[in-house]
């Protein structure tokens, strides 16, 4: 079985096309199951759009649930379409996001963490004249985020979990055992990580997270998903192949998907 949970379309302003136009895509490319999930809102703000080109507007995000069930409706027979969504996570906003997810039927939310210390974790110039415990520091601060959003029991999936490294390749080369302590709270915490193959789209390339975070992620039991994080249909699946193969030769047998909330588990 196919599948791909991590897609976008044009209502968070910085992916083309519809929702429909994914859906065609992931049938021509062969899956069994589709997710959409669009960047959520910011809850976090009374402005009713106040990360232009980043999310959804408030207002926006009614329509947004309305659409993808009535494809889900519409394309019945032929393809599964899940309701999903890509949801940062702010400590601080916890509750409010909560509540709002509360009012939706979603098939799955992803957790991703987008900013760490108060900057995108896609901005090059945060190493900027660090040194090297300033470096660690950063590293771990991101780890910790992304711990506690496995801990906060809002998410069934957590996105990208070395995406950090995006824009900065030595990312990876910053050495820290927060890295481990955190996919065993994420093992613990029985949320799966996607392998995510939007890194190619980046300076970095390849995927998140990495073959080697891959294979601790495996020693602490932690269960994996597949998103291509498509912000354009032609990367629907994207790797899909590729990824299954190297998953196999990392050791793991089955990945998961989720639908009512409820994991679906897909031998490798």
């Amino acid at each position: 079985m196919k599948f791909d949970l991590h897609t976008h379309h044009e209502r968070c302003g910085h992916a083309q096309d519809t929702i429909r136009d994914y859906i065609e895509a992931a049938i021509a490319a062969g899956l069994q199951v589709i997710g959409i999930s669009d960047h959520s809102p910011y809850f976090g703000s009374s402005e009713d759009r106040a990360q232009p080109a980043i999310a959804m507007a408030k207002s926006e995000f009614p329509r947004y649930i309305e659409e993808v069930l009535h494809l889900k409706q519409a394309y019945a027979g032929k393809i599964n379409v899940l309701l999903g969504v890509e949801s940062d996570y702010f400590p601080e906003h916890v509750e409010i996001y909560k509540q709002e997810y509360a009012k939706y039927p979603f098939d799955y939310i992803i957790g991703s963490v987008h900013l760490s210390g108060g900057v995108s974790i896609f901005n090059r110039n945060r190493w900027k004249k660090l040194n090297e415990a300033e470096h660690v520091e950063h590293k771990e601060e991101y780890y910790r985020l992304i711990a506690d959003s496995a801990r906060s029991g809002m998410f069934q999936i957590l996105g990208h979990i070395d995406a950090m490294k995006g824009f900065y390749p030595a990312f990876s080369d910053i050495a820290t055992p927060k890295v481990d302590e955190t996919l065993k709270i994420i093992g613990e915490s029985s949320v799966a990580i996607e392998i995510n193959t939007s890194g190619k789209t980046k300076d970095v390339g390849g995927w998140y997270p990495s073959h080697e975070i891959l294979e601790r992620a495996l020693h602490y039991g932690v269960e994996v998903t597949f998103g291509s994080d498509a912000h354009v249909p032609s990367r629907v699946a994207d790797d899909w192949e590729e990824v299954q193969k190297t998953l196999k030769e990392i050791g793991f047998h089955h990945w998961v998907y989720f639908e009512n909330k409820q994991k679906q588990i897909v031998a490798l």
